[in-house]
């Protein structure tokens, strides 16, 4: 059974109409960073001691035009010393139908810190192109070792595709754009974001849905030590038939020698292995996954409610939540942060 220790963190917006948005975190041994927007900033809070206490929030970034619904909010990860973050921001807001406050002029940016979240470079923009990842829904993953890898919805042409980019120095610099996958019916679902993940042995992953045959199933492509990435394979062996876009990409994790995606099908949730079929273990959306120490762990939102699982049983967190994200800690706990009440709320799960 697990146990879950009381809110570790309460961070709480000293503004009403300023709500902090799509929590990410990272980890590194015992460092932790948490990152996240309000209004028009980008912030990071930091732990030193595994997520048992967090610093004060510092503003990393503003916009004029910050996405901050569905899953576009910043992206965290920690390589060596250095605290990367990306986030998609602009200058102008769209008026384009069903635009929902995304900018016009979205790209893809990437900040540093190398003291520890303290202070933050000016950004550099990922996409090569302006204004193609004006869709908000991007991933960002790192080695360890100073290898970053970032992917995103792009909008370079008509329809949707899927770019990434590679850096080599933690963030600093990043490489000329690649085209992952470009669906040969002219469009990947639309709004759902990607995830991105390197693995142990450096291979890298990513994940993102699809839309072949009116079907918005999900997608693994591989790529060895730096290689060509693999032929796409389908995840699970079920298909979701829907003609609009779930908004809700899912997660992937790995431990040891397994990779476990994590994703909604209609009203369920899944976790599936590449290769295997699809285990049901709950119903709901928005499910975050991580892995670490032979254990899996899942959170997402039913009906409101944080349900979390470490494969043994489904357990109530909070009653109040949204948008949970997940990380493993050396030790085989894992911090759990979500959206709640215009805060953000972290808590460290023990088995």
């Amino acid at each position: 059974m697990l146990a879950f220790a009381f809110a570790i963190v309460q961070l709480a917006s000293p503004s009403p109409d300023m709500p902090y948005r799509e929590p990410q975190l990272a980890v590194s041994a015992q460092t932790v960073a948490l990152a996240f927007g309000s209004g028009k900033g980008i912030y990071v809070a930091t732990s030193s001691d595994g997520g048992r206490g967090f610093s004060k929030p510092v503003l990393v970034a503003e916009a004029d035009v910050l996405p901050l619904s569905r899953h576009r909010g910043p992206r965290v990860v920690i390589s060596q010393k250095t605290i990367v973050v990306t986030a998609v921001a602009g200058r102008t807001e769209s008026t384009a139908p069903h635009a929902h406050g995304l900018p016009s002029d979205g790209d893809l940016f990437a900040w540093r810190s190398t003291d520890g979240g303290r202070t933050w470079s000016k950004g550099v923009r990922v996409n090569d192109v302006p204004a193609a990842a004006r869709e908000g829904l991007h991933t960002l993953t790192s080695d360890g070792r100073g290898n970053l890898f970032a992917a995103w919805l792009d909008l370079r042409k008509e329809g949707t595709r899927l770019y990434g980019a590679y850096s080599k120095d933690a963030g600093a610099s990043w490489s000329a754009n690649v085209r992952l996958y470009e669906s040969p019916e002219g469009t990947i679902c639309q709004c759902c974001h990607p995830s991105a993940l390197y693995s142990q042995d450096a291979s890298l992953q990513v994940m993102w849905r699809n839309c072949l045959g009116g079907a918005r199933d999900f997608y693994l492509i591989r790529s060895e030590a730096g290689g060509p990435f693999s032929r796409p394979e389908k995840l699970g062996t079920g298909t979701w038939k829907i003609n609009a876009c779930p908004m809700d990409g899912g997660g992937i994790a790995h431990d040891g020698n397994r990779t476990v995606t994590a994703w909604r099908r209609d009203g369920e949730v899944f976790l599936a292995e590449p290769g295997r079929a699809e285990i049901k273990i709950g119903e709901g959306k928005d499910v975050a996954v991580a892995a670490g120490a032979g254990r899996v762990h899942a959170a997402w939102i039913k009906g409101g409610q944080l349900l979390y699982s470490t494969g043994r049983k489904v357990e109530v967190v909070a009653e109040q939540a949204a948008f949970p994200s997940l990380a493993a800690l050396p030790d085989g706990a894992a911090l759990a942060a979500w959206e709640s009440n215009g805060g953000i709320r972290i808590r460290r799960s023990e088995e």
